[in-house]
């Protein structure tokens, strides 16, 4: 297959790419500079514009732009910023995939989609949550709308925090547990879905491989865990005691909204469509996912 794959540069993007070619695939990549390479070209997405011809004998597109979530206080600019970088290349992307009548569009969205569930587990037939994260993963997906009116096959991984040392929330995390600071969050029951990094790649080339996966997938292992339970794993993997507890109070004062939405909740969700279509797990056990990365 001849793949396009716009957020090649990432965590989750480079990875998908040598994945990709491993597998025999054709890759292009949609870059926002002058192109430096042969598998690569331009696309502007405020602008809307994209290379002539960069859509030429494609058989699927891979959008997963978007700006890093954990950036501290989430203020309005840095909210449109958030927005604006889904969003946007969606909406730009799915009018393409539809002109230019590409067979699959896998776009990505977020766990977040459910909001905060408690102990309530959730598969991909749940209903949106509340807040401003789930608000902003419904208007993603409802993006693909183009494609999805031309008959396009949309897949929408809904994916979970990828947990490696590359990248992400560990490599923001790593130095902190390290220092002995690690902490449970809250009163900690909250729950935090995951996926490993090979375990994101390998779903979305399943996805890719199979036609009858189609509309949301949730990515993510099949049993999250708890945020105590997070911290101690991360804690024994970096040798280190976790006996400290953060009241939700004083991260409510340093994060804002962004606490209760990122760090004292989260939704239980659980991947239906990858168990029932068999996907086989690289890892479901953070010890093991951790001392792997």
């Amino acid at each position: 297959m001849r793949v396009l794959v716009a957020g090649s540069s990432g965590l989750i993007g480079s990875a998908l790419c040598s994945r990709l070619r491993e597998r025999g695939h054709d890759v292009v990549r949609l870059v926002r500079r002058a192109p430096s390479a042969e598998d690569e070209r331009r696309w502007d997405p405020p602008s809307g514009l994209i290379d002539e011809g960069a859509f030429d004998g494609v058989d699927a597109v891979v959008n997963l732009c978007g700006a890093p979530l954990a950036s501290g206080r989430w203020s309005a600019a840095r909210k449109q910023v958030l927005r604006d970088s889904r969003l946007e290349p969606t909406e730009v992307l799915a009018e393409a995939v539809a002109e230019h009548r590409v067979p699959v569009l896998i776009n990505a969205s977020g766990i977040s989609f459910y909001g905060d569930t408690g102990a309530r587990e959730v598969d991909e037939s749940a209903p949106a949550g509340e807040g401003f994260l789930a608000r902003l993963c419904t208007e993603w997906e409802a993006a693909c709308a183009p494609a999805v009116n031309s008959g396009s096959r949309v897949v929408l991984p809904r994916i979970a925090p990828v947990l490696t040392w590359r990248g992400g929330l560990l490599r923001l995390a790593r130095p902190v547990f390290r220092l002995g600071l690690g902490a449970v969050l809250g009163d900690g029951d909250q729950y935090l879905p995951w996926i490993s990094l090979p375990d994101v790649v390998g779903a979305i080339v399943f996805c890719l491989d199979n036609p009858e996966v189609s509309g949301p997938v949730n990515v993510t292992v099949p049993r999250p865990l708890t945020n105590a339970e997070f911290t101690k794993v991360v804690g024994r993997a970096v040798r280190r005691p976790t006996p400290w507890r953060i009241p939700a109070p004083p991260l409510r004062v340093l994060f804002g909204e962004a606490a209760d939405e990122m760090l004292l909740a989260g939704p239980r969700a659980v991947p239906g469509v990858l168990t029932r279509c068999g996907y086989p797990y690289v890892f479901t056990d953070l010890d093991r996912a951790l001392s792997a990365s």
